[in-house]
């Protein structure tokens, strides 16, 4: 029996239990407690559909074994570009970002971070095309939902014949915040955790959760917004409180673009007046760049044999936007004209942003915004990848007082930890072909590991 005929089994066991009688009690069950628990992103239900994402054994076991061999092939690129300016000068940070990433952080580049990827339908392979590095949400919201999940009306007879092992995330980051401060501090007492970002963001509901769960560990954290920071007497305050450790969610160039260099937050890190995980070297692997680093022919020395297959296998083909030759599967092209003649092969990404902003995906647009894209992609900072195959599922919803079937895109997004192993795994299902929740176009669901009993 094969992976896909297990997964496909469950599925159809839990759909068999979702009688339309279940199927409304488990909605009228699932809107009562995600309102009562406030799991909304800004005014949206966090999920909207009546089936967790379900992962076999081996697929789980796969991933995390793949995922480490790759981290391993990041670590060395980041290794070798704080080494060798030519090669930062591929990853396309802008002044400001390198003169930070390369001051000395004490820790880690990315203690806590998530790969964006896909299983391809046409032969099952894990595709990654993104790495987030810098600040990555949805572990509470996963392990919210998964907690719900678990006793949704309708699990109840599904438990019965399959088990479901959850994949909790929220553990793990506490234990690479608390990692990241002994080493940074060299002291085993708790810190005053700070989160901050805008108060107007819509993810500030995950930021409570987090609070929630530092707080029961003994752990006092602080939610601020980055506009009531400053620094007092060599320490950073945060909303009249003291701060020792950061667990940054404000993006970087958020940051610097709207508060500028000077802001206390920059100031106290600088000086080493608090810990800031991650830290503002994060901001090399975070660039998209860092999938075309890892994929461009030129870097291919800086890795193992193992590292090289594992990128080949998994990372699709990548490049940074300029005028040069290279190769596509062991041909030389001309990168531009190449890309101009093969639009529905391709998309364009923005190197730093989120959210799906600035995404062109080429098999959507005409030729004539095709090439304004490629024209925009060169005059700032872009990587162009290869087409892949995008999975989907069939997910049941409570639309209107009935029980409705649809297929959604499904994405696979891992969390990493400690710059070494992942473990958990956020799912996102859309019927838009970007699969965003922040982009308004998609939902989150928790993912199980499964099996028959």
């Amino acid at each position: 029996m094969t992976v896909a005929a297990d997964l496909e089994r469950a599925i159809d066991a839990w759909h068999r239990t979702l009688t339309p009688e279940r199927a409304g009690e488990s909605s009228a069950w699932l809107t009562e407690q995600l309102r009562r628990r406030g799991l909304f992103f800004g005014d949206r239900p966090l999920c909207t559909v009546l089936r967790p994402r379900f992962l076999a054994p081996a697929q789980y076991q796969l991933l995390q074994r793949r995922i480490a061999i790759l981290l391993r092939a990041f670590d060395k690129a980041l290794e070798a570009a704080l080494e060798r300016p030519v090669l930062l000068d591929r990853f396309g940070l802008l002044d400001w970002e390198r003169s930070l990433a390369l001051l000395d952080p004490g820790i880690p580049a990315s203690p806590v971070s998530r790969l964006d990827a896909f299983f391809d339908p046409g032969d099952g392979r894990l595709r990654f095309t993104e790495y987030n590095a810098e600040t990555p949400a949805g572990s509470a919201y996963n392990d919210a939902l998964t907690q719900l999940f678990l006793a949704i009306p309708v699990a109840r007879e599904f438990a019965r014949t399959h088990a479901l092992r959850p994949l909790p995330a929220v553990p793990n980051v506490t234990h690479a915040l608390l990692d990241a401060w002994e080493q940074w501090s060299g002291r085993r007492e708790l810190p005053v955790i700070g989160i901050l970002d805008w108060t107007e963001v819509p993810t500030r509901s995950e930021f409570l959760l987090y609070q929630q769960y530092f707080e029961s560990l003994g752990i006092r954290c602080v939610i601020a917004d980055v506009r009531e920071c400053e620094l007092v007497g060599g320490r950073l305050v945060a909303a009249g409180t003291p701060i020792d450790l950061i667990y940054k969610r404000v993006l970087i160039h958020e940051l610097i673009g709207r508060m500028g260099m000077e802001h206390p937050i920059v100031s106290a890190v600088i000086s080493g007046a608090v810990c800031m995980v991650n830290p503002f070297r994060c901001k090399i692997l975070h660039k998209k760049a860092s999938l075309a680093v890892l994929s461009d022919e030129r870097n291919a020395g800086l890795f193992g044999k193992k590292e090289q297959k594992v990128i080949a296998d998994h990372i699709p083909w990548t490049r940074v936007v300029e005028e040069r030759s290279t190769t596509f599967r062991g041909e030389t092209i001309d990168l531009l004209p190449w890309m101009a003649d093969r639009k529905d092969q391709l998309v364009l990404k923005p190197n730093d942003d989120y959210g799906g902003a600035g995404i062109v995906l080429g098999w959507e647009v005409d030729g004539a915004t095709w090439s304004d894209a490629i024209r925009t992609a060169l005059a700032e900072p872009f990587i162009v990848q290869e087409r892949i195959g995008l999975p989907s599922e069939a997910f049941p919803s409570w639309v209107d007082g009935a029980l409705v079937f649809a297929d959604r895109i499904v994405d696979t997004a891992p969390f990493v930890f400690r710059g070494a192993y992942a473990d958990g795994c956020l799912t996102r299902v859309s019927t838009a072909t970007l699969v965003n929740v922040t982009a308004g176009g998609g939902s989150t669901v928790p993912t199980f590991v499964v099996e028959k009993r």
